[in-house]
């Protein structure tokens, strides 16, 4: 049968994170889940449809990845800090135990504030909304770890040194992997993170990774002292459950990875012929105040709150359910 009591589990996390965010004077917003660009990211892929209109003509749109594109817009009129629990979609990602297609995503931007005072925001909020239940790790005090510190003590590589592609490709080879003479930066460094540091994290507590490295593009400012961005990751019982940017509010900056990471895209996507969404014109000139910005996976933030491994039993149809019987499996 349908899992009734998650869902009042969902409903009741739900309701919380609303209360939460509206008494510190956030904004609820709802943007669109269809949109005619996006903002360029080679990683994810995407669902296009299309409007059709005899009078305007088709055009296609795409489901959004997370609501990032609208939000930021927001925040460029003058919302003040804003919060979003909305549907988010990606294509061509295994069907697994924290992963399906559509999913539950909370965004929220902290206007005037930066990646560390949303440590401090995530943790209170997850204290104070979660479900009246006692999974082990709430009741370890939170790690807030550097992403060196972690590839030091997990993978035994020095992340100052890993700046030059030459001692990262030994460092690779050393721990077993392979990678290839002309494999990019970002690539090697994945290949050990994902292999050695990632598992290693503690699963007793609620763990922040902060200070990603620079050569890893994405919209998260700079430090300006270091050779890092201001990002963390969160994980819960080895699950990665929410990312966070201190944003970047650099036009240049925000023109530049648009156009790389544009080109990335359409070249890599031409040879796979995957969907290619076009990179919103605008998003580049928009005047961000400074801010910070989080995207939690709620499904996966409900799973552990639950002491799950998986959240499936939290959907009420799971595309694998719908993809399996052409229609959703009444569960035992």
């Amino acid at each position: 049968m349908f899992d009734f009591n998650a869902a009042r589990k969902r409903s009741e996390l739900f309701m919380s994170i609303r209360r939460f965010f509206t008494e510190k004077d956030f904004l609820e917003v709802q943007t669109p889940t269809l949109s005619p660009y996006l903002i360029p990211e080679p990683t994810i892929k995407v669902f296009g449809t299309e409007f059709r209109n005899e009078f305007t003509g088709n055009l296609p749109l795409y489901m959004i990845p997370s609501p990032e594109i609208f939000m930021k817009k927001l925040l460029a009129a003058g919302s003040g800090s804003i919060f979003q629990i909305s549907q988010c979609f990606r294509n061509a990602e295994q069907l697994g135990d924290v992963h399906n297609p559509e999913f539950t995503m909370l965004e929220y931007y902290a206007v005037g504030a930066d990646e560390r005072d949303s440590i401090a925001l995530t943790i209170e909020m997850i204290e104070k909304t979660r479900l009246d239940c006692t999974p082990s790790w709430i009741r370890e005090k939170p790690l807030v770890i550097t992403m060196a510190e972690a590839m030091s003590k997990y993978a035994g590589v020095d992340m100052d040194k890993a700046e030059n592609i030459g001692y990262l490709r030994k460092e690779a080879e050393r721990l077993s992997l392979s990678p290839a003479p002309d494999e990019p930066w970002d690539d090697t460094f994945n290949r050990i993170f994902l292999t050695y540091t990632e598992p290693s994290l503690p699963k007793d507590r609620e763990v922040y990774l902060t200070e990603y490295p620079e050569k890893i593009r994405c919209l998260a400012a700079k430090d300006g002292n270091k050779p890092v961005r201001k990002r963390w990751e969160m994980y819960i019982d080895g699950i990665e459950v929410a990312n966070c940017y201190a944003e970047e509010t650099d036009k240049n900056e925000m023109a530049s990875y648009f156009r790389e990471e544009e080109e990335k895209l359409v070249s890599e996507r031409r040879e796979t012929g995957d969907v290619i969404p076009p990179a919103d014109p605008s998003f580049p000139t928009l005047d961000i105040p400074l801010s910070s910005g989080t995207a939690m996976g709620l499904d996966r933030l409900l799973a552990v709150e639950m002491g799950l491994k998986t959240i499936e039993p939290l959907l009420l149809f799971p595309l694998s359910d719908m993809l399996t019987d052409g229609k959703s499996k009444i569960r035992e």
